[in-house]
């Protein structure tokens, strides 16, 4: 038996035994009864009702979309394990559409509680079990300025399966169904990807023009999904009055657009002290002027092969999370424990990585593509840094357990931080130190620096298409020149480089994602620093940050800690903490 053979499969029982269960059907059929029975008792009179009644409300209406959010996140993860498979896809989209007509059923209660007058809402919060549910009511109502007529939310909440449901599900069987011709074999996306960090250059550079071919292959379709998306949010985003394409995201985010705009200044400003220091002198290590792009993320020059079994990932994870609280590894261990996680890369797969909370009632997955690698052992610590947090959430109930998009990373990154600390400080060997610091920064400068000129391209991408369709030949311009800007002129770049922005799956399922890595990098380099300087009491103020889950905002999460993104220099420190990391190789490196 193989080794990707014998590495586990996620178990989906937890959720529902197979397509075909009838706990699944009686969920459909139950949360049908009980939305109809919804609509009967609350349309039209919310504003009418005592605070004790809007919480049994609320309480209601929860527990509906706990059944409905169940059920979809079967669908999803049973898609996502089996992309390519036209049965499972189809059972995904039967599925949401049944979910969709039932949600259009009690999409009135949200409508109707941002119509409700400032001064009555706040009568009706006196009632101590409808303050509990305050963070998600001001939640809700920070779209009140954008929110459209109930007969077009309506339509708008129906047509989503038609619309950029179906665009992304197109994306996501696009990318399932590719393969790759690498020298003369052909390949998933996953395990073309994997060769691009080859001991072997010629093997990479192999990889990479496959990978490239494939894209280019795919370049008119991948370009009209991309088209499609892009105007249909910028109608969206007119009619509801959007200042700018990026702002429903800061919306809902709970950040403010001042915040996320330091936080890009910053590390836009930084490229020169971080990228284009840090790949020169890569560079200089390979023996070369300038890097080929394949070469960005290859292994040092004298870094051996080093290959890590599951068991051995495992126990790195776990025991640097056991060092900083063993609290953290007793509940990171239940994934291995209890089957939560999917590991084994093959075709038809999900080509990336991701923990997925599910519903409050049950638990998170975590979804891998395992190749042995340092870096897959990273993503197996940023995984369960995720599940980590979903699991100590979800108290807070299905409306309030998750966070958004900018502190959703705070604690995958704290576990990647945990892990390479502890391998770094486990570590004899300067050389083995110094390729474990290299690949440490090369990790960041993917967090932070590569993301942010993701989001650039995002950015201009959605300020030109206004003016018409882009080409494909005009998104990889865009594509070529945000970067270059953000990695340097060391790089070099061929225009088999120009089809790369097509398999971005971010950029198609959640439009603004990606400053959220860097955010949640930065954050955490700042919370890091906190931590080592002997912040008093850090275990257990981290430990109810993350309890909190959605209740509350960056500036409260963060106070305890004396930080707050709202200032400059946080930014600043976060990234002196990825700077701090390559002046140690400069200095070993001379």
């Amino acid at each position: 038996m193989s080794a990707t053979e014998q590495l586990p499969t996620w178990n989906l029982d937890d959720l529902y035994s197979s397509p075909e269960d009838i706990k699944l059907e009686s969920d459909l059929i139950s949360a049908l009864s009980e939305s109809t029975a919804f609509q009967k008792r609350f349309e039209g009179k919310l504003s009418e009702i005592s605070g004790a009644e809007m919480a049994v409300a609320i309480t209601g209406y929860e527990n509906i979309l706990d059944k409905l959010y169940k059920v979809m996140s079967y669908a999803q993860l049973l898609l996502a394990g089996d992309v390519g498979n036209a049965e499972v896809g189809r059972f995904y989209q039967t599925l949401q559409e049944r979910v969709t007509n039932i949600t259009s059923i009690t999409l009135f209660f949200t409508l109707e509680i941002n119509q409700i007058d400032e001064g009555r809402l706040s009568e009706q919060l006196v009632d101590k079990a409808l303050q509990v549910y305050k963070p998600w009511i001001d939640e809700t109502r920070a779209l009140r300025p954008h929110q459209l007529s109930d007969e077009l939310e309506k339509l708008l909440h129906e047509k989503s399966v038609t619309g950029r449901a179906a665009w992304s599900r197109l994306f996501d069987e696009t990318m399932a169904d590719m393969r790759f011709d690498v020298a003369g074999e052909e390949r998933t996306m996953s395990d073309t990807l994997n060769q691009m960090t080859d001991p072997d250059g010629a093997a990479r550079e192999v990889a990479a023009r496959a990978l490239s071919k494939g894209l280019q292959d795919q370049g008119r379709a991948l370009s009209l999904i991309t088209n499609t998306l892009v105007k249909d949010k910028e109608i969206e985003d007119g009619w509801r009055n959007f200042e700018s394409p990026m702002a429903s995201r800061n919306v809902a985010n709970q950040v403010e657009d001042e915040v996320v705009d330091a936080l890009v200044a910053a590390v836009r400003d930084s490229y020169g002290d971080l990228s284009h220091r840090y790949y020169a002198m890569k560079a200089n290590w390979f023996g070369q002027e300038k890097l080929n792009w394949w070469d960005r993320n290859a292994p040092l020059p004298d870094a051996d092969d080093q290959v890590f079994t599951w068991d051995q990932a495992k126990d790195t994870v776990l025991s640097a999370y056991s060092g900083f609280a063993p609290k953290m590894a007793q509940i990171a261990g239940r994934f291995f424990d209890e089957r939560w996680i999917d590991a084994p890369p093959r075709p038809g797969k999900n080509s990336g990585a991701f923990a997925h909370p599910t519903v409050s009632s049950a638990h998170p997955y975590v979804l891998l593509n395992f190749h042995g690698k340092t870096r897959d052992v990273m993503t197996l610590a940023h995984e369960l840094g995720h599940g980590v947090h979903q699991v100590l959430a979800a108290p807070q109930g299905t409306l309030m357990a998750n966070t958004p998009l900018t502190l959703a990373e705070t604690a995958s990154v704290f576990g990647e931080m945990l892990t390479f600390q502890s391998l770094l400080s486990n570590e004899p060997d300067p050389k083995r130190k110094r390729i474990m610091l290299a690949g440490k920064v090369e990790d960041m400068m993917n967090t932070v620096v590569r993301q942010i000129a993701f989001h650039e391209f995002e950015r201009r991408v959605h300020a030109e298409r206004p003016k018409g369709e882009l080409s494909s030949g005009r998104l990889a311009e865009i594509w070529i020149e945000t970067q270059r800007e953000s990695l340097g002129d060391v790089i070099h770049f061929d225009d088999a480089y120009k089809p790369l922005w097509g398999y971005i799956p971010h950029f198609i399922h959640s439009p603004f994602y990606v400053y959220a890595y860097a955010f949640g990098d930065c954050l955490v380099n700042s919370l890091y620093s906190v931590f080592k300087d002997g912040h008093p009491g850090f275990e257990d103020k981290y430990f109810k940050m993350l309890k909190s889950g959605g209740t509350k905002r960056h500036k409260q999460l963060l106070a305890p800690f004396g930080l707050d993104a709202t200032n400059p220099a946080f930014w600043k420190r976060g990234l002196s903490v990825i700077s701090g990391f390559i002046d140690e190789l400069e200095a070993v490196s001379e």
